[in-house]
């Protein structure tokens, strides 16, 4: 079972309980991290750091707090800043070295199937994905429960060091996410794409969640998926830049978003290179529209069996390591998560989906607030 690690306070305060409680998971991020730049971007450390501090002007713009807490983390781990700024810009480093490499043959790499499930007859809103990505992360991944002194509190599964992935807050938000990658993702300094997943956990209503993708410059694409328990739900496909480079998905005729790792909004103009690295996004696709054409999209169980999926094996829906690959471009689906966003629980398995079983994580009681002491006249 994947480390909980569970903070309160101020930011800076959060980061150093973070990184404290798992020092080693962080130190085995910095470390893969080394190599996984090397392998896809052929950058060295010191490269590496010097282009992640670029980045820090423009999180200190979007959001000082959350360089705080990515201060804290360094401090609370004992890792050098840059080393944690290096690994939260992971996603600009090597998609932005793959736009740029396009016609290279570079390795290739699978990611994650999303969706968002929205009835009409009052059954809950659903959330969830499989998180696909380098074998590394089953070493380095945790759940991070949060409780900050200013803003919701929330819960999101992580790679240790970073600052947030999937997950959902106090007020019903709830968050999954897909990588993306087209022709304009140059690594140009901006909101980077895990400190934009931070600020949106950070949201009170879906439009302040909407708000917060459109006020900054955003450094890379991605897709962010976003639903509330007022049965509510948005996909956002981003490209780098501001407002005018997003474009917006409501759920379907059943009530239903689904996304994988390329673009599919019809207004989307670039060249999607995601599909050149990522080939099997589009069948993953096809997979878990016609299982949930065939089955109830709203049934938690029938979401837990499409995660399971194999079709397309090894690189299916549930993505297992494909072992003839080099150590660096071996992925698997490292975590499963279903978000019941009116209960407030969580079903969460710990690797993969298919021979890892589903555990119950009840938040209701940590989301509540206590009732404020009012006096009586």
């Amino acid at each position: 079972m994947y480390p909980h690690v569970r903070v309160s306070g101020s930011a800076r305060t959060r980061g150093q309980q973070y990184g404290s409680q798992v020092p080693d998971r962080v130190a085995r991020s910095i470390d893969a991290y080394r190599k996984v730049f090397a392998h896809y971007a052929h950058w060295d450390w010191d490269k590496v750091t010097h282009e992640a501090m670029r980045y820090v002007a423009p999180i200190d713009e979007f959001g000082p707090q959350y360089l705080e807490e990515l201060r804290g983390i360094a401090e609370g781990a004992e890792v050098p800043f840059d080393d944690i700024m290096a690994i939260n810009v992971r996603t600009e480093v090597m998609y932005a070295a793959k736009a740029r490499n396009a016609a290279m043959q570079l390795p290739r790499v699978g990611e994650c199937t999303a969706f968002a499930a929205v009835p009409s007859d009052g059954r809950p809103v659903l959330v969830g994905q499989n998180w696909d990505w380098l074998a590394h992360a089953f070493d380095t991944t945790i759940v991070l429960e949060s409780d900050p002194t200013s803003g919701p509190r929330f819960v999101t599964a992580v790679e240790a060091g970073l600052l947030a992935k999937t997950g959902f807050n106090e007020y019903g938000i709830g968050l999954a996410t897909n990588a993306l990658a087209c022709e304009t993702d140059l690594g140009q300094p901006g909101v980077p794409f895990h400190v934009m997943l931070r600020a949106l956990l950070d949201s009170v209503t879906p439009a302040h969640a909407l708000a917060t993708l459109q006020r900054a410059s955003r450094s890379s694409s991605a897709h962010y998926l976003i639903g509330h328990r007022d049965h509510l739900a948005l996909g956002i496909e981003a490209t780098p830049g501001g407002f005018a480079d997003l474009h917006l998905t409501s759920p379907d005729a059943r009530g239903v978003i689904l996304h994988a790792n390329h673009f599919v909004h019809d207004r989307f103009d670039h060249v999607d290179v995601g599909l050149w690295l990522m080939p099997d996004s589009a069948f993953r696709y096809q997979r878990a529209d016609r299982w949930l054409t065939e089955q109830d999209p709203f049934d938690i169980s029938t979401y837990e069996a499409l995660l399971s999926d194999h079709a397309g094996h090894p690189t299916g829906i549930c993505c297992h390591p494909n072992l003839t690959a080099i150590e660096q471009e071996q992925e698997a689906t490292v975590l499963s998560v279903i978000m019941d966003l009116d209960a407030m629980t969580m079903r969460f398995a710990d690797g993969l989906p298919c021979t890892t079983a589903y555990r119950t994580i009840d938040y209701s009681e940590f989301f509540r607030r206590p009732v404020p002491l009012t006096r009586a006249d």
